[in-house]
């Protein structure tokens, strides 16, 4: 899929690339905490060449993958408990974003000491993060169960997201390689079952429907992720076109309980829009160790 950008005089191209890294960095950086973005280190847990580098180093598919993972994890009762019941997300969604896609990037391209640190630091949370669900049944966050659907998720909306809007006409083998690589860190986190291929992911989050479910909080939830704060018009343009495109990526079961519907006879206009963010993107990004 081409991200090539009109030729634009080289001061003008300079401000332009500027302007939409700091945006980038301004959206999932908190300045006010000093915090910068994660350079990519030679002694990560995954080298430069990996699959799963390639997928996590594209900020618009990981955007739309990563909204539909959030809107298939809060199915899960446990899941969508700990957030609820935790979480500061309704006074702070994009806090709770930035810091989601924080512990992506520095568990995929910071060096592995960095690495292991936040993964330390997300079990210390997690074994926290205890309750009950409404119908009595304990729940907690390190829950190895619990865990492994989050993961699963991800990796199925990551991935497809990538293949959608990034490479598709990606080969199987590194379709593949991507699920083994994604396997790292959830299995440091204590994940259990964590599958490596697609098939058992599938077949995971297939076995995992039954006990999905949908009431006041989840559509709550779901509502804040869709309608998640936006500063500019543009901004906001950006996020309605990668909510939809997260929509359309998910399955017709999970689309279907979340009362969601497919973009439709607008299907390509929202993809073209997908498009054209990510080739903006990855025009500024290309000539920058950003």
């Amino acid at each position: 899929m081409s991200d090539a950008m009109p030729v634009l005089p080289r001061p003008i191209a300079d401000a332009a690339r500027t302007a939409l890294i700091g945006r980038v960095r301004a959206t999932f950086n908190d300045q006010s905490r000093g915090e910068k973005p994660v350079m990519r280190s030679e002694h990560a847990l995954f080298p430069a060449d990996s699959v799963i580098a390639r997928v996590h180093g594209d900020v618009t598919t990981m955007m739309v993958g990563g909204i539909a993972a959030l809107l298939m994890q809060m199915l899960h009762p446990a899941t969508l408990a700990g957030v609820w019941d935790h979480s500061n997300f309704r006074t702070d969604m994009l806090g709770r974003l930035r810091r989601t896609a924080r512990f992506i990037a520095i568990t995929t391209y910071a060096d592995a000491g960095s690495a292991e640190a936040a993964i330390a630091r997300v079990r210390r949370i997690h074994s926290a993060v205890t309750g009950t669900l409404p119908d009595g049944t304990p729940y907690r966050a390190d829950d190895p169960a619990s865990l492994a659907w989050v993961h699963a998720c991800e990796a199925l909306c990551f991935l497809d997201a990538w293949i959608a809007h990034g490479e598709p006409d990606m080969s199987v083998a590194d379709q593949e390689r991507y699920f083994e690589e994604a396997a790292v860190v959830p299995r440091a986190l204590g994940a259990d079952p964590v599958p490596t291929t697609r098939a058992d992911t599938i077949a995971y989050v297939q076995a995992m429907r039954p006990a999905l479910r949908v009431d006041h909080r989840t559509r709550d939830v779901a509502r804040r992720v869709i309608e998640a704060p936006a500063r500019t018009i543009g901004e906001r343009s950006v996020q309605r076109l990668a909510t939809q495109a997260a929509i359309d990526l998910l399955p017709d079961w999970a689309r279907a309980m979340h009362g969601l519907r497919r973009s439709g006879l607008a299907r390509p206009i929202v993809a073209g829009g997908v498009d054209a963010v990510a080739g903006a993107l990855r025009w500024a990004f290309r000539t920058r160790a950003a």
